[in-house]
């Protein structure tokens, strides 16, 4: 199974690019969304991948995050939702996103992507709602990865896709407040929706900050 590819961009696609790894060239897939954050060709450039094997073809699809990657494997596993659509969703709304409308039973924003249709966009968050929070909870990887700065690889220094800082430390908050808020006592499915719909309103929020407004959305009304 490839997991991860880095090399040199060697051309760019419509819904792909070709990556040469020391003279072997890859292709592989990508949502709109990662593409756009992709580097030029002759750049370098490191993806997380899913290999999806047929009986008459295998295609390689990239990631920027495992985040990212972890919602493609998910979304393939809903009835209806291929390759195709997966991307679609996650071009749509990114990974950030999709985690947040999954959550929050967003029925509509799944809808929005191209191809997907309400019943699937239902069925979607019906299936995947319990997952969330796990994803939700992986946050970011390595401290090098959460500060946007990768090891240099052999003999050329390989760069990720751009990564926004204040979006990798809001995700690594919303794990954290999602952790706190397990070992409080809330179900796994509430607390997504909670911290979900406070990242939402305050993308740039700390984690103390995202437990108190989660609290308060958790709280009894009335």
């Amino acid at each position: 199974m490839i997991g991860k590819l880095s090399g040199r961009i060697d051309y760019r696609g419509v819904d792909h690019v070709l990556i040469d790894v020391r003279g072997v060239g890859y292709m592989v897939y990508c949502s709109d969304r990662t593409l756009a954050g992709l580097p030029g060709s002759g750049e370098v450039v490191a993806l997380y991948t899913d290999l999806l094997v047929r009986e008459d073809n295998l295609q390689l699809f990239g990631f920027t995050s495992l985040i990212e990657k972890e919602w493609h494997r998910l979304l393939m596993s809903v009835q209806g939702i291929g390759a195709k659509a997966s991307l679609a969703i996650l071009g749509a709304l990114g990974a950030d996103g999709v985690s947040r409308a999954i959550a929050l039973g967003d029925v509509t924003a799944i809808k929005a992507a191209k191809g997907v249709g309400p019943k699937t966009a239902q069925r979607v968050v019906i299936e995947l709602k319990d997952k969330a929070p796990g994803v939700m909870a992986m946050g970011v990887g390595t401290p090098a990865e959460a500060m946007g700065e990768v090891p240099a690889a052999d003999d050329f220094d390989v760069i990720e896709a751009p990564k926004r800082n204040i979006s990798t430390l809001n995700a690594s908050a919303q794990a954290e407040a999602l952790s706190a808020l397990s070992n409080l006592g809330y179900s796994p499915s509430d607390a997504a929706s909670a911290v979900a719909e406070a990242a939402g309103s305050t993308p740039d929020a700390d984690t103390s900050s995202l437990i108190r407004a989660a609290l308060k959305l958790l709280a009894p009304k009335g």
